[in-house]
């Protein structure tokens, strides 16, 4: 995940704050110049790292510590602040048009993503806010560009369209007018990538701009090229005066610094990040959020929104309640693993912990051969059997095995995990069970297949 370096270096240069009754100027300066150093190496912008530690250090010299907070606290506090600033303060929301259909043009760089993205987009708003999207392909340049869109629309179950290989500013007129005849509220354009420094097409973007008048446009930016993106943002915005970006693959080995330094060199906000290959694998851009991750501290309510997208509340106000009666059953347990699934790798879980170095859990997932072996044999058992196993006899375990393409001795190892299970769940008290609330799900169970 990006920011892993930046993270583990700041962490550094506040454990040697700890214990000091009281900073002195040399102490501050110290810091900074880790901070400095630091930020420099994740790739952020030397102009922006300078006026970011000139911030933090005229806040940390003299500062009265307040009673609740140590000296090193209260530079971790300052500089959680000023990073925050830094990426723009508030979350910026894409404007939605008092009269539909809203108009979100994508441009960007080649290979920055941009058709991936626009159905990752339109897929959000649509598991989100109930929108009723509409991709328009107008990359007529890039070889099965149209197709891909066609094929990445469909599998977030959004319409596309396109008039194949026409001019893509009359394909962007006809889509938002298909849009409105339609009853789609949300129009996302797919544009051709280009270079800034290509006159030609970025003089297309802006004719289409001229042509469509959206209410957004947004930048596609691949955080793993680094400083290039703020360069490219920059030129960007100069031609278009864009609304907003779109920084995407930032669960790469990025440095990150284009998202600490995108907002500062050209005022723009970051909207939306790509923390994955997936096409759900999409979030708004939160800076407080994303300053409590880069320090350490977490990113809990993410983490919880993260949880309510995968589990489904009426089964889980259900699972609790045969929680509390002992009643909790195989079907609950394949249940409660597709769940948990859906939530990600382990390691953007840890990520957003308190704590939790991500970097120690990178690539970990559940095991899915052992995920696909519980899962069929759960599936080749009979409805009473997955409310009783104890009906599970020796032939009936035989004719599971042959029904899952595993063994019996699969069979009886899930048995035993599942067995502890029940015998976890039934020492814990109904006061326990309500104290738990819906973190209870977040606790490791055993014989998870991790």
């Amino acid at each position: 995940m990006a920011f892993e370096g930046l993270t583990e270096k700041l962490s550094a240069a506040f454990k040697k704050l700890r214990g000091k009754g009281r900073l002195t100027e040399a102490d501050v300066k110290e810091a900074m110049k880790e901070i400095r150093m630091a930020l420099l190496e994740a790739d952020v912008n030397f102009k922006v790292v300078k006026q970011f530690v000139s911030s933090v250090t005229q806040r940390a010299i003299g500062a009265d510590v307040l009673e609740s907070l140590t000296p090193a606290q209260m530079i971790v506090k300052i500089v959680n602040e000023e990073l925050t600033a830094l990426m723009g303060t508030d979350s910026a929301k894409l404007e939605l048009s008092s009269k539909p259909p809203t108009v979100v043009m994508l441009a960007g760089l080649n290979g920055a993503g941009k058709t991936t993205n626009a159905a990752k987009l339109a897929g959000f708003f649509k598991r989100q806010q109930g929108k009723r999207p509409l991709l328009v392909a107008c990359d007529t340049f890039r070889p099965a560009a149209i197709t891909q869109l066609e094929v990445v629309g469909a599998q977030v179950d959004v319409p596309v369209f396109q008039m194949g290989q026409g001019d893509p500013v009359a394909i962007a007129r006809a889509g938002i007018e298909h849009a409105k005849r339609h009853g789609n509220d949300i129009v996302f354009i797919d544009t051709a990538g280009r270079l800034h420094v290509d006159e030609e097409l970025m003089d297309q973007l802006k004719q289409m701009k001229a042509a469509i008048s959206p209410t957004e446009i947004l930048l596609i930016v691949d955080a793993m090229i680094g400083q290039d993106a703020v360069n490219a943002a920059k030129a960007f915005d100069e031609a278009l005066d864009i609304t907003g970006v779109m920084l995407t693959k930032l669960d790469g080995d990025a440095r990150g610094g284009a998202a600490l330094s995108i907002r500062a060199v050209t005022g723009k906000p970051i909207k939306f990040v790509g923390v994955g290959e997936k096409l759900d694998q999409v979030e708004a851009f939160h800076p407080d959020r994303m300053a409590s991750r880069i320090l350490g501290m977490g990113d809990m309510l993410s983490l919880i929104e993260k949880a309510e997208q995968s589990f489904d509340a009426k089964k889980a106000a259900e699972l609790e309640q045969k929680l509390r009666r002992n009643k909790f059953t195989l079907a609950d347990f394949y249940d409660q693993l597709v769940q948990l699934k859906g939530m990600g790798s382990l390691s953007d879980i840890a990520g957003m912990l308190p704590g939790m170095n991500g970097k120690a859990l990178e690539g970990a997932s559940l095991d899915e051969s052992a995920f696909a072996r519980t899962e069929a044999i759960i599936l080749s058992m009979t409805p009473a059997e997955r409310e009783d196993p104890s009906l599970l006899n020796n032939s009936r375990k035989r004719r599971i095995a042959a029904g899952s393409g595993t063994q019996v001795v699969d069979i009886n190892r899930l048995l035993k995990q599942f067995g502890l299970m029940q015998q976890m769940t039934r020492q814990l008290s109904g006061k326990q069970m309500k104290r738990m609330g819906k973190l209870g799900k977040f606790g490791k169970m055993p014989g998870l297949p991790f």
